[in-house]
């Protein structure tokens, strides 16, 4: 974690990521930031599962917009950059970016929100809020 507003996640790329040609098969890229979000919100002392648990709630991936801009290979050395760049009661906005060194591979805007867990919407916690 750089600071409070941008999470770093390092990812490496295996064979399995890539496809014939050996470059990062393209859903891939989804999975990467996924788990940036997943470690990112780890990172704010927030369980998941407790979180269901305890308090009912769950998040889903309403949207995302994503655009590729320059492949990513076999043994490249990655980072994942998080940063939130809206919130409402029900909703997180993140910025996502996957980086090899200065160079920016993929970017994504993913529109998170808060359900039960029979999905219904619901308003994010008072304690996650305050971390955002």
């Amino acid at each position: 974690m750089t600071d409070a507003h941008t999470h770093i996640w390092p990812v490496r790329v295996y064979y399995e990521d890539t496809d014939l040609a050996g470059i990062v098969y393209y859903a891939n890229y989804l999975k990467f930031i996924e788990r940036a979000r997943t470690e990112y919100v780890r990172e704010m002392g927030v369980d998941q599962t407790r979180l269901k648990s305890e308090q009912g709630v769950v998040f889903a991936v309403r949207r995302v917009e994503a655009d590729y801009l320059t492949p990513a290979h076999f043994d490249d050395r990655l980072n994942v950059e998080t940063t939130v760049v809206e919130t409402t009661p029900a909703r997180l906005v993140m910025k996502q970016d996957v980086k090899r060194g200065d160079t920016l591979c993929f970017t994504a805007v993913v529109t998170i929100f808060a359900l039960t867990a029979e999905g219904r919407p619901t308003r994010l916690p008072a304690d996650i809020r305050r971390h955002l």
